[in-house]
């Protein structure tokens, strides 16, 4: 695995994600594009609204990922980077992004797996360096390094403590 064992996503990081995936679908004609943690839980999101459950198709997602891993080892590869679902009319794409996350696009006849798969090419490239700057980050921020960005939540328990009067 690649960098630090814990991370998080700051409001900063966040909206360069959605603007990342606002991009691709912008070049690939895609209808909606998801990052998924490994874990299953959906970081962001951009395009289209979705019909069904986000939450659910995440972790779907996450294991997918995962059990084509396990066959990719099974037939010697050590990870496949990438998976394809065509369907009759909607098909996705799926790509490893910094061995943390999963982005998802999804898309119909409007375009092609080509335009897709070349577009989600530089997607990954950019968002891999945001992630990758994000673990140096979380590693700094443990070994008491540079000061620490706040995250989404930082703050939340004491506020509920005033909130409720410890």
């Amino acid at each position: 695995m690649t960098g630090a064992g814990t991370w998080s996503l700051d409001e900063g990081d966040h909206q360069r994600i959605t603007e990342h995936l606002t991009d691709l679908l912008k070049e690939s004609s895609a209808r909606c594009a998801l990052l998924v943690d490994r874990t299953g839980q959906l970081l962001a999101n951009a395009g289209e609204q979705l019909s069904f459950d986000t939450s659910a198709f995440a972790s779907l997602t996450a294991a997918d990922f995962s059990a084509n891993d396990q066959l990719a080892k099974m037939i010697g590869e050590p990870e496949f980077a990438s998976l394809f679902h065509q369907g009759e009319k909607e098909s996705m794409y799926l790509a490893d992004v910094a061995r943390r996350v999963i982005l998802v696009v999804l898309f119909d006849q409007r375009t092609t797996v080509g335009m897709v798969r070349l577009r989600v090419k530089q997607t990954v490239a950019d968002l891999g360096n945001l992630f990758e700057e994000m673990f140096a980050r979380a590693a700094s921020a443990e070994a008491g390094g540079a000061e620490k960005k706040p995250g989404l939540l930082e703050g939340a328990e004491d506020e509920i403590d005033r909130l409720f009067g410890d």
